[in-house]
Parts: C-alpha cells; sequence; structure tokens
C-alpha cells in the first residue's frame, strides 16, 4: 500500500511542479528552454565549479547522516532537515546563476517555484512514512 501511494504523490507532485512551470511561464512571459533529460545543465563554468562543491558536502552530509540513523532511530528527523536544508541549497545555487549568468534569468523564478514544491513534497512524504 505504501507505494501504491508515493507513486501518487510523485504524480500528483510531478503534475502540480508541471502545472505551476506552465502558470508562471505564461504570466511573466518565460522562454521555454530545451535541456538534456539526464544532465547538470550548468550555467558556466564557476556554476560547475560550485555545483560540485555542493553535491560533495551534500552527499557527506547525508552519509553522516545515515549512519547516525542507523546508530539511532529517533534522529530520523534530522534526516529530514538536512536532506531539505540540502535540496533547498542545491536549488538557490541553480536560481542564483540563473539569475546572474543566464541567458534567461527569468528561469530562477520557475527553479525556485519547483523548490518549494519539491521540498513540499519531500515533507509531505517524510511525513506520511513516520506518521
Amino acid at each position: 500500500m505504501f507505494w501504491v501511494k508515493f507513486s501518487l504523490i510523485v504524480i500528483i507532485v510531478f503534475g502540480l511542479i508541471s502545472m505551476v512551470k506552465f502558470l508562471l511561464r505564461k504570466i511573466f512571459n518565460i522562454e521555454k528552454v530545451k535541456r538534456k533529460f539526464f544532465s547538470n545543465n550548468h550555467i558556466n563554468e564557476s556554476h560547475r565549479k560550485v555545483d560540485k562543491w555542493v553535491r560533495i558536502l551534500t552527499a557527506i552530509t547525508l552519509m553522516v547522516l545515515g549512519i547516525m540513523i542507523i546508530n539511532d532511530e529517533d534522529l530520523t528527523y534530522l534526516y529530514i532537515l538536512g536532506f531539505t536544508t540540502l535540496s533547498a541549497l542545491d536549488y538557490s545555487v541553480r536560481a542564483f546563476f540563473e539569475w546572474k549568468s543566464s541567458e534567461y534569468p527569468k528561469q530562477a523564478i520557475l527553479t525556485l517555484a519547483e523548490m518549494i514544491l519539491v521540498i513540499t513534497a519531500i515533507l509531505i512524504v517524510f511525513q506520511f512514512c513516520i506518521a
């Protein structure tokens, strides 16, 4: 039953993100940018370097938090906090470089909206798992 609920939440979140991006594109006249499906899509070289360090920090932090949860299951809230904070950091770095260095600075609006929706979805899924 868990996987049915999880799949339903993923489908709803994907649809909600698509709808919000569509509406924001219409409201703010944001051009649609073609991107490769499985690609990092770095804006410039400095974005690539910063993103590399953010990913290394994320990997190390989540491994440490994972080990802490193995030792003490009561620290699940700490993992949730770390995961959402690091996800927000990743999206914020992307939005910053889109705003400052991209040919299409309005894309940062879409990135921030996606960040809010994804973090909300993560918190909802963790709430269902813990409760």
